[in-house]
């Protein structure tokens, strides 16, 4: 359910930053649905690749040689990435909180002496700077949706209203929250993240236990379609391995 909502985010035409994982996933398979003329871009340098099968990393050779163009890595991030020429990035967070603010460094103690250390930030925070908006996809749990991060690797809405202005951030920061349980979007007043739709199956409480904080919920709670026949196919087809040709 994650990945179809992830993937029904997104807009034919748009220029995607994508990640390994569910976000490729996900971008995929809107491009093999409804959005044909997806533009996905690779960290490694890839631009409009159209690979056939889920690629196994963004160095994996199908994304090269599908792609309309490959440049290298400085050329992703200072021309495309940093002057606002991605429509929309994707991210993942091992802590999110109630601004959008996203920690995957550490976790617990200080920098130097964390309880634990995380993989970092790769280009997750000039993903969350600067394009023109950000999704974020992470399993809504307690220990993830914290009431403040501690430590903001990938910049939100920091406080809230006003904080990306006044830092000069160009991009529109967090649009969509995607989780397990539904869709948060952030507050246009506030900023802070509001669950806007659930899943197929899920209540109200639970998201609330499933939250570090005192989650808002909107007034006109919406709920999400569950997948369509097609969909389901699509996807069962993206994530078949080949098999072993040993």
């Amino acid at each position: 359910m994650m990945t179809v909502a992830a993937a029904r985010a997104l807009r034919d035409g748009a220029v995607c930053f994508v990640g390994i994982g569910l976000p490729s996933t996900a971008a995929n398979l809107a491009r093999r649905t409804h959005a044909r003329n997806l533009v996905l871009v690779y960290e490694s340098g890839t631009i409009g690749a159209k690979p056939d099968r889920l690629p196994l990393s963004i160095g994996d050779g199908v994304l090269a040689d599908t792609a309309v163009s490959v440049v290298g890595v400085p050329e992703i991030f200072n021309y495309w990435l940093q002057p606002g020429r991605i429509d929309v990035g994707f991210l993942g967070a091992a802590q999110l909180d109630r601004f959008g603010n996203i920690n995957t460094t550490v976790i617990g103690g200080d920098y130097r002496n964390p309880g634990v250390r995380l993989p970092g930030a790769g280009g997750a925070p000039e993903i969350a700077a600067s394009c023109r908006e950000v999704v974020v996809v992470v399993r809504q749990t307690e220990r993830a949706f914290v009431e403040r991060v501690d430590f903001v690797t990938s910049f939100g809405f920091g406080s809230g209203a006003g904080e990306r202005e006044r830092l000069g951030l160009t991009g529109a920061g967090p649009q969509l929250v995607i989780t397990d349980l539904g869709v948060l979007r952030p507050d246009p007043v506030t900023r802070e993240l509001v669950l806007t739709e659930l899943h197929p199956g899920v209540d109200v409480a639970t998201a609330h236990e499933r939250t570090g904080w005192d989650l808002r919920v909107a007034a006109d709670l919406g709920r999400g379609e569950p997948p369509t026949d097609h969909e389901l196919a699509v996807l069962r087809e993206l994530t078949r391995r080949p098999a072993d040709p040993r």
